[in-house]
């Protein structure tokens, strides 16, 4: 099965159907701020009675005031960490929150990967008049209740029992008082509101530091390296084949082997510590007295670790027959001349036109984390990894004579469109990968898909990029 958003293509889970009668589906929506034991439970009881359950967060809900508590790329990653470990029949959908919206009931339910599902709609006792009212007429119902409001569930409904509900209200009123929820929440989503100081009024905290008693690492390297191929070897003590069950994705290799990793991995919510067997390197390690033994490589494992905590973009390209694709970057993308002759682009931000003709061989979008590639190759000064902004980058630019580059706030939409696509085509690429020919592209942080980068202190990439900025003579 495979709920998916064609803007959104990176955040779906498949599964196959199973055998027998018609299969049943429960979808179970809510706020999940924060998730808690409670709606573990819950996915534990609609699982002794269905064959799968979906778990899609709300996007912002027009009709209560506007009480977003953490970005929405921190519930994200908590949902992922309470939800998707529960059972293989779980499956997260993070369309909603990805594009800040809510889904059609009925849409849903029309959804090809849900072909040949009964779909039944997760409603809890006490607010079942609000949630019945979001939901189409006729849509089949699994009302939650606890032992006590079972019996006041009207009639014709399905009903599941679970014990008793904590509100997302009194978990985030003990955090911002300074107290603890361990006793309410999976412990993986304690350690993520614990390390970013989530829920206490303040801005969540970008970095932070972690430390692992006994880690288990999934330890993904450039078999072509024949460097990280031996260095794989040294971390096989505490290598695990599963990566559900690791405390660490360890990459061995360079900058493009960690993005194809985050690009394969990053939904599994663990933090990347990469070790450079390659070139640069800046998403990396350097590897001087960290993997020269056994011994080294677990002080690696065991060391005080710099945690940075770093949203991906989210790229949409349209095609030259209108359709628009999409997909999820951590560095960057761009768009770039595929003939002779120079592209004439449009840059639009926040729907505003800022560039109504930029005379250049491309243009790149990139985040802080990719400020030290391709962006910092043509031009652009690299950003601090705490920097609540990104980078619009033009290649070779002719006209307007002195522009190089822009910063643009963190909520930002950015466009770039060609403005002759038969005269002047263009060919657009995401994190190195050819899209093809392309006549628009648009660019933003993602609301739902964010890595955590691991570095030992001295080889911090805030350090990394400070001595860019500050070179020694």
């Amino acid at each position: 099965m495979a709920l998916t958003d064609s803007r959104a293509p990176t955040v779906t889970t498949t599964a196959a159907l199973p055998a027998g009668p018609t299969p049943r589906l429960a979808l179970y929506r809510g706020r999940f701020d924060p998730p808690g034991l409670h709606h573990v439970a819950i996915l534990q009881a609609l699982l002794q009675r269905f064959d799968r359950v979906v778990a899609m967060p709300w996007g912002p809900m027009p009709a209560r005031p506007i009480d977003e508590n953490v970005n929405p790329v921190y519930r994200a990653r908590m949902i992922d960490l309470a939800f998707r470990r529960v059972d293989p029949r779980v499956v997260v959908d993070l369309r909603d929150l990805e594009g800040a919206t809510i889904s059609d009931s009925r849409a849903l339910e029309a959804d090809p990967a849900l072909a040949g599902y009964v779909v039944f709609h997760v409603v809890e006792a006490d607010a079942l008049d609000e949630d019945r009212a979001r939901l189409h007429d006729g849509a089949r119902l699994v009302v939650i209740a606890t032992a006590e409001a079972v019996a006041h569930v009207p009639g014709g409904h399905e009903r599941v029992v679970v014990g008793g509900d904590v509100a997302g209200s009194v978990m985030r009123k003990r955090l911002y008082e300074g107290q603890g929820v361990d006793d309410l929440v999976p412990a993986a989503v304690a350690r993520v509101i614990d390390r970013h100081g989530l829920y206490r009024g303040t801005e969540p905290r970008i970095s932070a530091r972690a430390r692992f008693d006994s880690p288990r690492a999934f330890v993904v390297h450039d078999e072509r390296n024949e460097r990280a191929a031996a260095w794989a070897r040294l971390f096989a003590p505490w290598s695990t084949t599963a990566p559900d069950d690791a405390d660490l994705i360890v990459v061995l290799g360079g900058d493009g082997s960690m993005l194809h990793a985050i690009q394969t991995h990053w939904r599994r919510r663990v933090p990347f510590l990469g070790v450079n067997a390659g070139h640069l390197g800046f998403l990396l390690n350097d590897p001087r007295g960290l993997v020269d033994g056994v011994a080294q490589v677990e002080g690696l494992l065991r060391s005080d670790l710099v945690l940075h905590h770093l949203p991906m973009l989210h790229v949409e390209h349209q095609k030259k027959d209108g359709t628009w694709g999409a997909d999820l970057t951590f560095n960057d993308a761009w768009v770039e001349r595929s003939s002779g002759q120079s592209a004439w682009l449009e840059v639009k931000v926040d729907d505003k036109v800022r560039l109504p003709r930029l005379v250049c061989d491309g243009v790149l979008v990139s985040t802080a984390a990719g400020s030290t590639a391709y962006a910092r190759s043509m031009g652009a000064q690299p950003l601090l990894l705490d920097t609540p902004a990104w980078l619009v980058v033009g290649s070779n630019v002719m006209d307007p004579i002195h522009w190089k580059s822009a910063l643009v706030g963190q909520g930002s939409v950015v466009e770039v469109r060609s403005l002759h696509v038969e005269k002047r085509p263009l060919m657009g690429f995401m994190h190195g990968v050819p899209l093809g020919e392309v006549t628009a592209l648009r660019a933003r942080m993602s609301r739902a898909a964010s890595v955590e980068l691991a570095f030992v202190e001295a080889h911090d990439m805030a350090e990394k990029i400070a001595r860019i900025q500050f070179p020694s003579p």
